[in-house]
């Protein structure tokens, strides 16, 4: 059974540590299961594939109405967290870490904390969302605010979309449009 343990950064933010089982014909992974996220309903589930080659980086997105539960099926990349909820006894914290393929971890983000990734090698990510896909609740912060600071730990500019490239940084957004 998967073991799910609270980041100490963020609050919310759930990894979640898998169980596979293999033997010399292969290897299962079960790697979602609603009643690991009872706080979310799950009766709109959407699972989506994102292949990125080495060095794109993704995000920062955020959602008032979603949560992402990601799980890494090969390569390796880096999470970009950062809180962005009023609300939370964590607002405005940042987080970084790797997930790599190799160590079958899962990754819940809840709802307003911007997330994003950069991708250390080619990589392709599945990621369950709790509702289905609506532009109106896409919205984005600049990978590279200053204010924010997630340390992407990086050696070179990434490769970015022109959406993502157009974030606005935090200091222009209103606060009263920011997630409660």
């Amino acid at each position: 059974m998967a073991i799910l343990t609270e980041s100490g950064l963020i609050h919310g933010v759930i990894n979640v540590q898998l169980q596979p089982y293999g033997d010399e014909r292969g290897r299962f992974t079960e790697f979602f299961r609603r009643e690991w996220f009872p706080q979310r309903d799950w009766r709109h589930v959407q699972s989506n594939r994102s292949d990125s080659r080495a060095g794109v980086l993704r995000g920062l997105h955020y959602h008032f109405n979603q949560v992402d539960y990601w799980y890494v099926i090969s390569g390796r990349l880096r999470v970009g967290l950062a809180d962005l909820r009023r609300s939370s006894p964590t607002f405005r914290c940042t987080e970084t870490f790797d997930l790599d393929a190799a160590e079958n971890r899962g990754l819940f983000i809840p709802v307003g904390v911007a997330h994003g990734f950069l991708a250390l090698t080619d990589v392709t990510l599945v990621y369950v969302v709790d509702n289905y896909y609506d532009g109106a609740d896409e919205h984005g912060l600049a990978w590279n605010d200053p204010e924010v600071a997630v340390p992407w730990r990086s050696e070179s500019l990434p490769t970015l979309s022109g959406r993502d490239q157009a974030n606005p940084l935090f200091r222009s957004i209103p606060p009263d449009t920011l997630p409660k």
